[in-house]
């Protein structure tokens, strides 16, 4: 018993030898996955995979790319809607560059839609439509990283790669009370993840992990009494099981600023632009307009028009704070662009766009409808 506290989790019983006290941990962890593994449209639960169903590449992948800093509620939609899309990775290679990255807009961090087509269509042009079966070889693909290279190896094709991202990072700093700060602490906390990973149901154990970091070793206020590995976790025995994992203090986010330029014509169509494949929002569609830094030159507007200011739209990127001056126009039917091209009523759909722009529009039709109200002077 620890600390005298009573509860499910003190069932557990500590081995005298380090590697017994690993393996009990894995037993443990298992068991209660079998029990309360959460159910995802992408995952073969315990259940089934005792039936023999196998968990399919591609979607483990896609899964996968879609999570990289996304919450499983907001990826949940979006997978369902793709796997409808492009059922296989065939599929998602012979689709529209612009149609996919539509589909993707407002999942956020777009080089991650760039690099899933380019590794969709390196797998069926080069692998003949089959994901590669080991760690290794995966991490070879464009786009794929050491986590998703080993999660997809774990969980497709029950390599015993360690799969690491930050729930486990939490589960396994508690466990063992390693106190070095992030991102310090990362190789050590992957060798002691390493020691824990079996042999046998590796995809099962990464995913109980990651089960188990997000629904119960949460960042703050874990549940404890319900954790069945809470005998063993060594930072609850010193208390610390709250302050861990420790994080290094972040430098303060900088601020940029930029200009955007919302047209719309009287016919409905809007003025838009696809940016440039490299940098933020990549390949999407947005509003055109000025360089995003500390003080932008002033842009050369995008058509003739009446561009008024219409607000600002603020947004948060990784690595800094964005701040964008959003001019308004109602365009003459005719109206030429400059820069950009006119799209269709028919053929607009807010939702193809980025948040960021979403914003932006927002704003200006905001504008749009303080001036048009009734009874206002034009």
């Amino acid at each position: 018993m620890l600390g005298g506290k009573a509860g499910v989790a003190q069932k557990l019983a500590l081995p005298e030898s380090e590697k017994l006290r690993e393996e009990e941990i894995g037993r443990a962890l298992l068991a209660w996955y079998d029990r309360q593994a959460r159910v995802m449209p992408w995952r073969v639960g315990p259940e089934e995979r005792r039936q023999g169903v196998r968990p399919d590449p591609y979607r483990v992948w896609l899964s996968e790319v879609m999570l990289q800093q996304t919450t499983v509620a907001a990826v949940r939609d979006y997978f369902r809607r793709f796997t409808l899309l492009w059922p296989t990775v065939a599929d998602l290679a012979a689709a529209e560059d612009g149609r996919v990255m539509a589909e993707w807009a407002g999942l956020g961090y777009y080089a991650r839609a760039r690099n899933l087509l380019r590794c969709a269509r390196t797998v069926a042009a080069d692998h003949g439509g089959r994901f590669p079966s080991t760690a290794a070889e995966l991490r070879a693909l464009p786009g794929i990283g050491p986590y998703t290279a080993a999660a997809i190896a774990a969980i497709a094709h029950d390599e015993p790669a360690t799969v690491v991202d930050g729930n486990v990072e939490r589960v396994v700093a508690r466990l063992f009370a390693v106190r070095t700060p992030l991102p310090a602490a990362k190789p050590r906390l992957t060798e002691l993840a390493a020691r824990l990973t079996p042999a046998d149901r590796p995809g099962d154990h990464a995913q109980a992990m990651m089960d188990l970091g997000a629904t119960i070793c949460t960042p703050r206020k874990p549940a404890c009494t319900l954790c069945p590995l809470a005998a063993a976790c060594l930072a609850r025995q010193s208390g610390l099981e709250t302050a861990l994992p420790a994080k290094a203090a972040k430098p303060a986010k900088p601020t940029r600023h930029g200009i955007v330029f919302v047209g719309i014509r009287s016919d409905g169509a809007v003025l838009l632009e696809r940016r440039p494949e490299r940098g933020l929002l990549g390949g999407m569609l947005g509003w055109p307009g000025s360089d995003w830094s500390e003080a932008p030159a002033e842009p050369a507007p995008p058509a003739e028009g009446n561009w008024q200011p219409a607000g600002t739209a603020r947004h948060t990127f990784t690595h800094f704070h964005l701040v964008l001056d959003v001019r308004a126009a109602r365009l003459a039917p005719g109206s030429a662009a400059l820069t950009g091209t006119f799209v269709s009523r028919d053929d607009f759909r807010p939702t193809d766009l980025p948040t960021l722009m979403r914003k932006a529009l927002d704003v200006a039709s905001g504008a749009f409808a303080a001036v048009e109200a009734p009874g206002r002077d034009h």
